[in-house]
């Protein structure tokens, strides 16, 4: 079974879409940044935030559970604050929407 960092990557690779991977585990720095940046509203009440956060720049955007059910509705790309490229499921989505 792939864990929710493996398919979050994979999903991000097969959609060509550029992403910098931050290791937490190795690197304190990027442990510190993360916690953070994680949003309090979006914080688990009795622990620190766990991976994968998914950050835009600065625009904080979710967790891995958040990342999932946009996925189900296929709505990534405006879930990771991009356009959504034309001929995807959520582009025709966004166009039958605006009609």
């Amino acid at each position: 079974k792939q864990n929710k960092q493996q398919i979050l990557k994979d999903f991000l690779e097969s959609n060509k879409i550029e992403f910098e991977k931050c290791d937490i585990a190795a690197n304190e720095t990027n442990k510190k940044w993360m916690r953070e940046n994680v949003p309090k509203n979006c914080r688990p009440s009795s622990r620190n935030p766990l991976p994968p956060q998914i950050i835009n720049e600065e625009r904080y955007c979710g967790d891995y559970d958040a990342f999932f059910n946009v996925k189900e509705e296929n709505a990534v790309y405006a879930f990771l604050g991009l356009t959504a490229p034309p001929g995807s499921k959520e582009a025709e989505a966004l166009a039958k929407q605006q009609a």
